[in-house]
């Protein structure tokens, strides 16, 4: 990304795109039961105290009566049913693990099958995203979650803490691009879920090659464990390589949600919170997936930055938009063309 002398001033930045994670895969109902939806009313509530609070983009997840997250496709549709009738200008973004979180003590914490995962294009009613991985990368959320955090919490359980310790993201080549293809047959906008800069150059080697043809809404993921881990310049460096033409928007986790929101606000780039990044605040407290809202819109207040109405944020994240070609797509993030046969240095586009 390019930042010009005007670029921190906040008229020439896009409205703040608030995206909110209230359901918490890796938490039990009774680690937060203030906050933890479980029947099914409650969890379509959610989503419409965090629209009326600010945020634009719903990360979704799904939890079964038994409070335990749901691998099922059936609760996805219904869920999504419910939020689009409740709410129908909000930005749907299906987490693409459909619920990590282990169904029985001493089970690993694992993603479902390939084929599953493939499903997700398949739902009904269609969401607007889902997200996608790239790599197979190391997934070790326990990692950065120390003792006095998850004190007391369902995670203080040696069977899941080693668990969650184990789990990695499954995301090959293969997979990867038949994926990509189903998204885009069917008109599901895929939200590339970035580990680092090596996810960032694999994403551009796909769109160079045509396998993915559509806008980059990308998210940089500092949780370390095999991420990168919550250092500025390893987000720094990721901003200075992202595309021009795409969006960016940051998460981490607990304590390192609030700073890396604010580094994110001031740049014009765009915030991630709720209650699956932290459910306590900076200074220890249990902090609700509203509250963290809040939160985003009074620094984007004080950073002179106006919040996106579901409307602005689809524009924003240009849903619904395909290109033809692989040379398309990268004109329109402000990338170089691929190189023509016999070109030297720089390619660049005819004048």
């Amino acid at each position: 990304m390019q930042f010009l002398d005007d670029s921190l001033h906040p008229e020439n930045m896009d409205k703040v795109v608030i995206t909110v994670a209230p359901y918490g895969p890796e938490w039990m109902p009774e680690d937060f039961p203030e906050d933890i939806p479980v029947t099914m009313d409650a969890q379509i509530q959610k989503a419409v105290d965090c629209y009326e609070a600010g945020a634009t983009v719903l990360h979704l997840h799904v939890r079964e009566l038994d409070g335990k997250g749901s691998k099922r496709l059936s609760k996805f549709n219904e869920l999504i049913a419910g939020v689009r009738k409740a709410v129908p200008d909000m930005i749907i973004q299906v987490g693409g693990s459909i619920s990590f979180a282990p169904e029985d003590e001493g089970e690993a914490a694992k993603w479902l099958s390939d084929d599953t995962r493939h499903m997700l294009a398949e739902l009904t009613p269609k969401p607007d995203q889902v997200t996608v991985a790239i790599n197979t990368t190391q997934m070790n959320i326990m990692e950065l979650l120390y003792p006095e955090y998850v004190a007391g919490t369902s995670l203080e359980n040696p069977a899941y803490q080693a668990a969650y310790s184990e789990m990695t993201v499954p995301a090959g080549p293969a997979w990867v691009a038949e994926h990509l293809r189903r998204l885009q047959r069917a008109g599901v906008q895929p939200h590339f879920q970035l580990t680092g800069m090596h996810a960032l150059e694999t994403l551009e080697r796909l769109v160079r090659a045509g396998v993915y043809m559509g806008p980059l809404n990308l998210t940089w993921i500092g949780i370390g464990g095999g991420f990168d881990g919550p250092n500025p310049f390893n987000f720094f460096n990721f901003i200075h390589r992202a595309p021009d033409g795409c969006t960016l928007t940051a998460e981490s986790l607990l304590k390192n949600v609030l700073p890396f929101n604010m580094m994110a606000m001031a740049m014009g780039l765009h915030p991630r919170c709720g209650i699956e990044d932290t459910i306590i605040d900076q200074h220890g407290r249990r902090m609700s997936s509203v509250q963290q809202i809040q939160q985003c819109v009074r620094v984007a207040n004080e950073l002179g930055r106006e919040i996106a109405t579901g409307k602005e944020a689809r524009e924003i994240y240009r849903i619904g938009t395909w290109y033809d070609s692989a040379d398309e797509t990268l004109r329109a993030h402000g990338m170089a063309p691929n190189r023509r046969a016999g070109e030297r240095n720089l390619p660049r586009r005819p004048a």
